[in-house]
């Protein structure tokens, strides 16, 4: 087995691989194990520091909803979209993060 790790901006990275059996198969297949981790420190480190919560809204022509929040903390576990998870990452941090927010233009 062998490991790699690399930890940067926050977040760390390990990748492993293994060399396994699928059930029903007699054929030995490698696989490999990808585990993403957020640390616990802020993402937004310069951008716009002075607002309490940085959200961005663009408009869109095409959309199937009226609106949809997309995930900018990486904290979501509905990823890629925004289920607040920032709310809790913002307290425990300082950060100032928020989605992005896509808005259907009016007709």
């Amino acid at each position: 087995m062998s490991m790699a790790s690399v930890s940067s901006a926050g977040f760390c990275y390990s990748k492993s691989r293994t060399g396994g059996v699928k059930p029903n198969t007699a054929a030995a297949t490698p696989r490999s194990l990808v585990v993403v981790r957020a640390e616990a420190q802020a993402i937004n480190p310069e951008i716009r520091k002075t607002e309490e919560k940085v959200v961005d809204s663009v408009m869109v022509a095409e959309l199937s909803k009226p609106l949809t929040a997309y995930c900018r903390c990486w904290r979501s576990g509905t990823f890629p979209l925004c289920d607040g998870s920032h709310v809790k990452h913002n307290k425990a941090t300082g950060d100032n993060v928020g989605p992005l927010l896509l808005k259907k233009q009016k007709e």
